[in-house]
């Protein structure tokens, strides 16, 4: 899996004008599935972004979670994040999970960001969204499980 975290001070999702989602602070995560992810996968990722703590503190350090400044998660599922530009300019996305299998671990990691406490809501699955958000700082981290499993040694 592949997520696109960025720390807001508000975001929505729509899809043909109509308002699907909308949270203030928090985490607007653009999310994609590849074929070798699991239910497990989605665990992990959700428990890394619930513990991420990237929100400033007294001090204006990065110190603070999520929970700690009460936010909240919307989650917009995003195949392109498996694009591969390597040949030419159109991409391909055969590194990307097909619905059947991207569909319920996009739920899964949504589920686990719930079961940790947080409000999560999502875009529509498979449609064509509109994404609008106030990333605050900027502060946009990607985080890819493969990467995630591997030594900072290595």
């Amino acid at each position: 899996m592949r997520a696109v975290v960025q720390r807001v001070s508000q975001a929505s999702v729509s899809v043909d004008g109509n308002d699907v989602a909308r949270i203030g602070r928090g985490f607007l995560v653009l999310l994609g599935v590849t074929m070798d992810d699991a239910p497990e996968t989605a665990d992990r990722l959700a428990a890394k972004v619930s513990g991420l703590r990237v929100f400033e503190d007294a001090d204006g350090k990065m110190n603070l979670s999520l929970a700690e400044v009460g936010g909240e998660v919307l989650c917009v599922s995003q195949f392109t994040l498996y694009g591969d530009l390597r040949k030419g300019n159109r991409p391909s996305f055969t590194g990307a999970a097909r619905p059947e299998i991207a569909a319920p671990l996009y739920d899964r990691f949504c589920n686990a960001i719930e079961a940790a406490g947080f409000t999560c809501k999502r875009g529509v699955f498979g449609a064509h969204m509109q994404i609008e958000l106030t990333n605050d700082g900027p502060v946009t981290l990607w985080l890819d499980t493969a990467e995630l499993v591997r030594s900072r040694r290595a």
